[in-house]
């Protein structure tokens, strides 16, 4: 069973600076939780495979389309800086003055 004084250590180990009635609180909280876990361990599992979720789940992606945007103009017309055409973007690599 879980006592105050374990709580008061588990708060100090985790920098958690705890009133005596939280330190109360917690103690008859977490015991409960103990014993949920002690119950769970009375299940046989051995035939149960290891899982990470309980129902079987898969990434739902759409198809990547290619589409072209229908106003490329203002598109480039909202840059800081354009050459014709294209983006105009400070060199990020050395060039080779």
């Amino acid at each position: 069973m879980l006592d105050r004084e374990q709580v008061h250590k588990v708060a100090h180990l985790a920098r958690l600076a705890l009133t005596p009635a939280e330190e109360e609180q917690f103690t008859t909280q977490l015991g409960s939780i103990l014993e949920y876990f002690e119950q769970l361990n009375e299940l046989d599992t051995r035939d149960v495979p290891p899982t990470t979720r309980a129902i079987d789940v898969s990434n739902v992606v759409r198809p990547d389309a290619l589409q072209p945007y229908p106003n490329r103009e203002a598109i480039l017309d909202s840059a800081p800086d354009r050459d014709g055409e294209f983006f105009k973007v400070p060199q990020i690599m050395g060039g080779g003055d």
